[in-house]
């Protein structure tokens, strides 16, 4: 019998875009038998936290497509360009875009992010804090929902080391 293929991921950033790859992919990969491990580092910590409020935002990223989740067909077709001019001077855009990104996820029913997080706690993938991210931020244990690990670099490296499969988010 073959042996059990190992998973890691190391995930950096913690805006609402940017966090379905690694409960995707952590997710999946559990679901595929994998031992799977995912360290949160820097922004990416955040989304361990118990209070999520994450947010997307198109500025300093230009392949973000605008489309609207609403309307005709022809209407949510369309790609709108929108200006760094009006990202970067209308208040409360990226409210709007966070809007719009979860309405858009929510049409094509993909589950949200609390409920993604919570398949890869009940699949047991193990979710590790990294623990001088912590320190620098000011977070204690108390910050993070239940069910995680908390640990360095040094960690992360071991687990990568002996892992089929690294990933960095």
């Amino acid at each position: 019998m073959a042996a059990q293929k190992k998973f890691m991921m190391i995930t950096s950033k913690g805006t609402l875009d940017w966090a379905y790859p690694p409960f995707i992919l952590g997710s999946t990969a559990a679901a595929l038998d994998m031992e799977t491990s995912i360290f949160f580092t820097f922004y990416g910590l955040n989304l361990l936290l118990k209070d999520l409020n994450m947010k997307a935002t198109p500025t300093a990223n230009p392949a973000m497509p605008m489309k609207m989740p609403f309307g005709p067909k022809w209407f949510q077709g369309i790609n709108w360009p929108i200006p760094n001019l009006v990202i970067n001077n209308v208040p409360f855009f990226d409210n709007f875009v966070t809007l719009l990104l979860k309405k858009t996820f929510k049409n094509h029913g993909v589950a949200s992010i609390p409920e993604l997080r919570d398949i890869c706690v009940e699949a047991g993938v193990k979710m590790i804090a990294c623990q001088m991210t912590m320190d620098v931020f000011g977070y204690t244990k108390d910050d993070f929902i239940d069910g995680i690990e908390f640990a360095g670099a040094a960690t992360a490296l071991e687990i990568g080391s002996s892992s089929d499969m690294q990933f960095f988010i």
